[in-house]
């Protein structure tokens, strides 16, 4: 059975908002520059913490009780990331060259497929594991943030000395 959800967010917010047929079910919540970030869906509570400089990683937790419930490991060209949760392991890839696309699977079946930009999107699921909707919406940010860095790092010295 298939399951279609969206999400938004607003330009300059920090906070998207996950629907279900129109009925909001969840938030993810992500701090601009900082190395957490806090989700909720169905009454359910996670908090995201990104440690490491050069190969970083990111530590799920279940928010109530701080247990650690999985991990997410990410590629060396910010294109794609491992997600570990117990004893299952799933695969977070772009689907097309404008980073507009991108999946989740387990190797064997994809089970969310997302599309979007970076203030709305849509996706479709056949599982129903809440936590994996979050989790390709928590990568997908991850990169979108790491490239905004980028371009800061790359445009703002070229910029500095243009108006020199």
């Amino acid at each position: 059975m298939k399951n279609y959800f969206t999400w938004k967010k607003k330009f300059f917010s920090e906070t998207y908002r996950i629907f279900d047929k129109g009925k909001q079910i969840g938030t993810f919540r992500n701090r601009p520059f900082s190395q957490t970030s806090d989700a909720e869906i169905n009454g359910k509570q996670y908090r995201f913490k990104t440690k490491g400089f050069f190969q970083q990683h990111t530590e799920i937790r279940d928010d109530k009780d701080g247990t650690l419930i999985g991990e997410i490991r990410y590629g060396s060209w910010r294109t794609r990331a491992t997600i570990s949760l117990q004893n299952k392991t799933y695969k977070w890839k772009y689907d097309n060259i404008w980073s507009s696309k991108w999946s989740l699977t387990d190797g064997s079946s994809v089970h969310l497929n997302y599309a979007g930009s970076s203030t709305s999107g849509r996706v479709e699921s056949n599982t129903d594991d809440d936590l994996l909707l979050l989790l390709g919406l928590y990568v997908m940010n991850y990169f979108w943030q790491a490239t905004i860095i980028v371009l800061i790092a790359v445009f703002l010295p070229i910029w500095l000395s243009a108006t020199h």
